[in-house]
């Protein structure tokens, strides 16, 4: 495939995201959603544990959404069309970047096709060229919740990409170092301490740097959709799923519920960052443990 076409200039990406960041919280287009945090243990991981300090706000807005939907007989797209006070940049030809309206992490992007396609759909090389067109201006994690069972909120197609490190404490992710000592560069594998089933492989140092760079991710996701037991020559996945890709790796986890005992997991779940609405939900999941609610939400190896 020829080099992806880019519709913004290069170096020109994070500088944008700020301060269109800037505008859309002085007019309150962008409504960050304010966090405690804290650190949870369970085998050789740690992960970061964030309460929700008005979700109120986000639940109100979702009620007011619905009652639109229903007043007007059909689901309201927020992408389609979008807000211009959210819109950072056209990426390629066929998507663009907005700001994640409500956000818990600083500079949360979310990369959306231009024209509708359900959010369920098989990933693209167009969908990676523009995952990688984000992640070559930002060190990132990118994910994609495949399906409502997944974490997915919106039906039209988006992939979503979070700055690098994400813990308050500047540390690294809790997989970067088990995907490392596994050594798993351009081969699919698992770790043996992640309980719950999933597959995932090391990518090339260069990738980045590859004018094909879509196409290899490609490649990668569809491997790793094999490897946990969907079927790619289905019209759609049969599966909902969860992937996560650094610059140094992709991960895929096949999900079979939403949540466990009310608490809720997408694909930051799985990167070691895990989301409670209040103080009860976090005993919980002390109780529980983030390992154990993570092999609930997806399956047991």
């Amino acid at each position: 495939m020829d080099s992806p076409v880019l519709l913004f200039e290069p170096g020109t990406l994070l500088p944008r995201v700020r301060q269109v960041t800037e505008q859309a919280l002085a007019c309150r287009a962008l409504q960050p959603i304010e966090t405690e945090f804290d650190f949870l243990h369970q085998g050789n991981l740690r992960f970061l544990v964030r309460k929700l300090a008005n979700v109120a706000r986000k639940e109100r807005a979702k009620i007011a959404q619905d009652a639109k939907s229903q007043a007007r007989g059909k689901e309201i797209n927020p992408f389609l069309p979008y807000d211009s006070e959210l819109f950072v940049s056209d990426l390629t030809p066929t998507h663009l970047c907005l700001l994640n309206k409500y956000n818990v992490v600083d500079n949360h992007i979310l990369i959306v096709t231009r024209a509708f396609v359900e959010q369920d759909s098989w990933l693209t090389a167009q969908d990676f060229e523009a995952l990688w067109a984000c992640m070559a201006e930002i060190d990132g994690l990118g994910f994609y919740n495949g399906g409502s069972l997944a974490g997915a909120s919106q039906r039209h197609k988006h992939l979503q990409l979070v700055p690098l490190p994400m813990a308050p404490d500047s540390s690294a992710l809790p997989l970067d170092a088990l995907i490392q000592a596994a050594d798993l560069e351009n081969r699919v594998g698992t770790l043996a301490d992640l309980p719950f089933a999933h597959a995932v492989m090391g990518l090339s140092a260069d990738w980045l740097a590859a004018s094909a760079a879509g196409d290899y991710l490609l490649t990668c996701y569809q491997q790793l959709m094999a490897a946990i037991g969907l079927n790619l020559q289905a019209l759609l996945p049969d599966q909902p799923y969860n992937l996560l890709i650094t610059r140094l790796w992709m991960l895929a986890v096949p999900r079979r519920q939403d949540s466990y005992q009310s608490i809720p997991v997408n694909s930051l779940g799985f990167a070691g960052s895990l989301l409670v609405k209040n103080e009860e939900q976090l005993r919980l999941l002390r109780e529980i443990g983030p390992l154990t609610l993570l092999t609930h939400v997806a399956y047991p190896r």
